[in-house]
């Protein structure tokens, strides 16, 4: 095998002749065989992104050599297309601060750069790692800009899906509207409710948990970049990180800022630690909603059977026939994943010393697993399951008649303590609330269907009663 050969601080080292990377990545592919996970596509589009966008702003104010970032760029561009991608080997959990990996992407953008140029890799005369493709830039300024353009991306990409999803609810609870079935507290029987009442509610969750993941993303928009080493900006143009962040803008077309403290965005990772808080928050509800649809699909005989779930595939390797709510159990442990990353990424956050939180590596990559899972396991939910909900109307009809506290309406027009011994009787008779009232001659026929018409038992106000 071809090798070539070379030098660091610490010696020098033999490499094999077709790799892009250099010595630094070997030595951290030497340092840590960890998980074999290595970074994330979106990871790489971010780094490489970032850096186009600092060597055309280093070029244009003439800070490296007009061929020589132009060289970059098109390094650049060719990744970005899907090229090299097999040139990214560095394990998620390395080096603090990323600066493994940050070098990783420098000596394969640098050493395309001289190949660009005609050069042959490893000759960093000609394009330097760290000289042009890392010029007024540090690991401690770059890699937290990344993390969040990648973070940015990511969200960006689910937010649609929770657009889609909401939706999917807010059309079952119109579907469902004149669906009148048992509500349930404490897992008990309770008041009469809709159907589609329940559904709305879900579709109105999932848009304030979207509403909560754009304010962490407005939050994640802010860019450190240009801070170079300790968030001062030391050997960067005053109008660098202006023009890369306008460039980063205009390339994603998502409103990244330049940030109003470089100390401050350097020091703290608050921003992706509101993107975890906000999955978290996600995963709560979407794993309580989950339950819901599997609750109210339990069954066939033996459970509450109010709603059927598309059958996505046989349930059982025993049982015959067996269905099981497959979609929505994947999407609950998706959420108990999502919980665990972001515990991780909140032990990561606060883990920062003065003036840089090396625990970014770990950070990014539960952000980004967390945000991308999430978005595929809500995709299916949405697709293969929410949207072919059938609802079993004569059985919520048969719940909600049949129930106990159907007699809570009876309330307004006999009182609490007559209503409680209308209960008694029919849980004691197995019979309905209505067949009882007639009985006991409480209330005339008119009477009877105003106080139980669906419609008012299931809206804001007391059945009966006008202003």
């Amino acid at each position: 095998m071809a090798t070539r050969i070379e030098k660091d601080a610490l010696g020098e080292r033999e490499l094999p002749s077709e790799v892009y990377w250099g010595l630094q990545t070997l030595r951290a592919q030497e340092n840590f065989p960890i998980s074999g996970i290595t970074e994330s596509k979106l990871m790489i589009d971010a780094y490489v992104l970032l850096k186009k966008a600092a060597a055309q702003a280093n070029t244009e104010l003439g800070l490296i050599p007009e061929n020589v970032g132009k060289a970059i760029m098109q390094a650049a561009d060719e990744i970005l297309a899907g090229n090299l991608r097999d040139q990214f080997p560095t394990d998620i959990f390395h080096q603090g601060a990323g600066t493994s990996f940050h070098m990783n992407v420098n000596e394969v953008l640098a050493n395309r750069a001289i190949e660009i140029l005609g050069g042959t890799k490893g000759d960093y005369k000609l394009v330097s790692p760290n000289d042009h493709v890392n010029f007024g830039q540090s690991t401690n300024d770059t890699f937290p800009t990344a993390m969040r353009i990648a973070v940015r991306m990511a969200l960006q990409e689910l937010f649609p899906v929770l657009d889609r999803l909401q939706e999917a609810f807010a059309q079952k609870g119109r579907e469902f509207d004149h669906v009148l079935k048992s509500g349930r507290t404490h897992l008990q029987d309770a008041v009469p409710i809709r159907l589609g009442q329940e559904f709305a509610a879900y579709a109105h969750t999932i848009g304030k948990c979207k509403r909560v993941l754009e304010f962490a993303a407005h939050e994640v928009e802010e860019l450190g970049i240009g801070g170079s080493a300790v968030g001062t900006g030391l050997n960067t143009h005053p109008k660098y990180r202006f023009r890369v962040v306008e460039l980063l803008r205009e390339w994603t077309g998502l409103p990244f800022r330049p940030a109003e403290d470089m100390r401050e965005a350097m020091q703290s990772q608050m921003p992706v630690g509101l993107v975890g808080s906000a999955l978290r928050t996600l995963a709560l509800e979407i794993t309580r909603i989950a339950n819901d649809l599997r609750l109210l699909s339990s069954g066939p005989l033996t459970g509450f059977a109010e709603i059927t779930l598309p059958a996505v595939q046989p349930g059982s390797s025993i049982m015959p026939g067996k269905v099981n709510p497959s979609i929505p159990e994947m999407v609950n442990m998706v959420c108990f994943q999502v919980l665990g990353c972001a515990t991780t990424i909140d032990y990561a956050v606060q883990a920062g010393q003065l003036e840089l939180n090396v625990m970014m590596p770990v950070m990014a990559y539960n952000a980004l697993f967390a945000t991308q899972i999430m978005t595929n396991a809500l995709r299916q939910l949405d697709e293969r399951c929410v949207r072919g909900i059938v609802a079993n109307e004569e059985k919520c009809r048969w719940y909600a008649e049949t129930s106990p506290s159907l007699a809570t309406a009876l309330n307004p027009y006999v009182g609490y303590a007559t209503a409680a011994e209308v209960v008694k009787q029919a849980l004691r008779e197995n019979r309905s609330v209505i067949d009882i009232v007639r009985e006991r001659n409480l209330l005339t026929e008119e009477q009877i269907r105003e106080v139980f018409d669906p419609f008012k038992m299931t809206e804001p106000g007391i059945p009966g009663r006008h202003d």
